[in-house]
């Protein structure tokens, strides 16, 4: 019943908008728009994302760039920068990683520079990208994962529409280096049906 063709063969969009922001997959030559929102937010990006390393330089933001677009193409990750539209200033970045096509299910990471929180845009995109894997990439599942302490990431979730299904207890390295629990939220193509 959801036998899925090769995903290699799908045509998917590399961009879409919300209301406020342009979502897209990175293309060459976002490194430097990309290592600025990293920079300024470095230090609140450490305390969750073990990849937030201070020794950011520009050549290895521009290769983690031009992979995200390999890995496009060939349908394995789907890496997302958020730009606002009136301005094109990147936001943050977002995705749907962790697929599988046979299901399809997808989860949602995501993170905003830090002069762009609490201003909703979070939460629009991930409304947004909820939005594009049930209706464009045909998904039965979408799942958000987050640190049991990272109440602003569960929050976004909760904001989205997601449901807690649970809490997976000692499941992996915090980026401090300890063991963390990780909440998982999902919504599932039932469900979507009757969201706004």
């Amino acid at each position: 019943m959801f036998a899925q063709p090769d995903p290699i063969l799908r045509d998917i969009p590399d961009h879409f908008e919300t209301e406020r922001l342009l979502i897209r997959v990175p293309r060459a030559g976002d490194g430097p728009a990309l290592l600025e929102a990293i920079q300024e937010s470095l230090v609140e990006l450490r305390e969750w994302m073990d990849w937030a390393l201070p020794d950011q330089t520009l050549e290895r933001v521009e290769a983690v760039v031009r992979r995200a677009h390999a890995d496009f193409l060939r349908r394995d990750e789907m890496m997302l920068l958020l730009f606002r539209k009136e301005d094109g200033r990147l936001i943050g970045s977002s995705g749907l990683h962790n697929i599988d096509w046979h299901v399809p299910r997808f989860e949602i990471g995501y993170w905003a520079r830090t002069s762009e929180w609490r201003k909703g845009y979070v939460t629009e995109a991930v409304r947004g990208i909820t939005r594009f894997a049930f209706e464009v990439l045909g998904a039965q599942r979408v799942e958000i994962r987050c640190d049991e302490h990272n109440t602003r990431s569960a929050a976004v979730a909760e904001r989205a529409g997601f449901t807690l299904e649970g809490r997976l207890r000692a499941q992996a390295l915090a980026a401090s280096g300890g063991l963390r629990d990780t909440l998982v939220y999902a919504l599932i193509h039932s469900e979507w049906q009757g969201h706004p």
